[in-house]
């Protein structure tokens, strides 16, 4: 087992972004959430101020004692749709005299010629992420989490402030093994097409799509094993240290990851359906059986 924890739901939103190593002119995003972009949510909701987003002091008192406490926080993401990579062309100060311009680092005015900031910015395009999450360490912290993201503090956003999350976010709170889950909430996505198959591949294989998972440690037994499901493939520079607004401080952490096959029968589209799946799923009890009146 896991430990108990939440299942939360990163979509239904047009865009996300998560920044690992972007630089002012070039906003760059991981694949999948990352581990300062979803503790920096959770921060969020409590309320934490950036000043008092620091990690480095565990003897400190108040917010930042709090906010350490949010690194023992474990994520297990399921991509339900791994989404669009999309690149947005960005200027700032095109075209306004020399007085209105960006003002540089030292005070000053750009000269005449160099008063435009052009920039990219990076961003996943109608994804979808399931996340586990868990907190061995912490066995009461889970539960503080799924109080503050019932009602935030501070506006939530999915890696930028513009990126805001939709109606689904906390999908459920004191699960007994959330990891576990994954293995069997409703997918995101259309069932794939049908194609052609011999009576060998059926056999071996029956009605399967293969999902990606990544984690922060390494997957629980009942995960098919592989070498990067048990042994860190890379590591990511997204372990935060400090989120100051002027001084932002990251550690490497490893990152595993497989693949997974899982019923193409979890596939329940877009929309209402998959909505009305995931809440037959949730809520087992009081769902009417599909084809009956509401």
């Amino acid at each position: 087992m896991s430990g108990s924890g939440l299942l939360i739901q990163l979509g239904g939103t047009p865009l996300q972004s998560w920044g690992e190593h972007s630089a002012f002119t070039d906003r760059d995003t991981a694949a999948h959430p990352t581990r300062s972009g979803l503790i920096g949510m959770i921060a969020s909701a409590f309320g934490i101020p950036r000043d008092e987003a620091v990690a480095d002091s565990p003897d400190a008192p108040g917010q930042q004692a709090l906010f350490t406490r949010l690194t023992r926080l474990r994520f297990t993401i399921r991509y339900d749709r791994p989404g669009v990579r999309l690149r947005d062309f960005h200027t700032v100060g095109g075209g306004y005299p020399a007085h209105r311009t960006v003002p540089t680092a030292k005070g000053g005015r750009r000269r005449p010629g160099q008063g435009t900031i052009v920039s990219h910015r990076h961003y996943l395009a109608d994804a979808v992420f399931t996340i586990a999450v868990t907190a061995p360490d912490d066995p009461s912290l889970t539960a503080e989490c799924a109080q503050a993201l019932t009602a935030p503090h501070w506006p939530l956003h999915l890696g930028r402030r513009s990126c805001t999350p939709g109606a689904l976010l906390l999908l459920g709170a004191d699960m007994p093994d959330p990891v576990a889950e994954l293995l069997t909430v409703p997918l995101a996505r259309p069932r794939p097409a049908a194609a052609p198959r011999s009576e060998e591949d059926e056999a071996k294989n029956p009605g399967t799509v293969s999902v990606r998972f990544t984690a922060d440690i390494p997957f629980p037994p009942y995960f098919p094993a592989s070498a990067s499901s048990r042994t860190p493939v890379t590591a990511l520079n997204d372990e935060p240290v400090r989120l100051k607004s002027h001084d932002r401080v990251y550690r490497s952490r490893p990152a595993y990851t497989m693949s997974c096959p899982l019923s193409a029968d979890l596939c329940k589209n877009y929309g209402l359906a998959y909505l009305t799946a995931l809440d037959n799923y949730l809520n087992p009890s009081t769902s009417k059986p599909e084809g009956t009146d509401a």
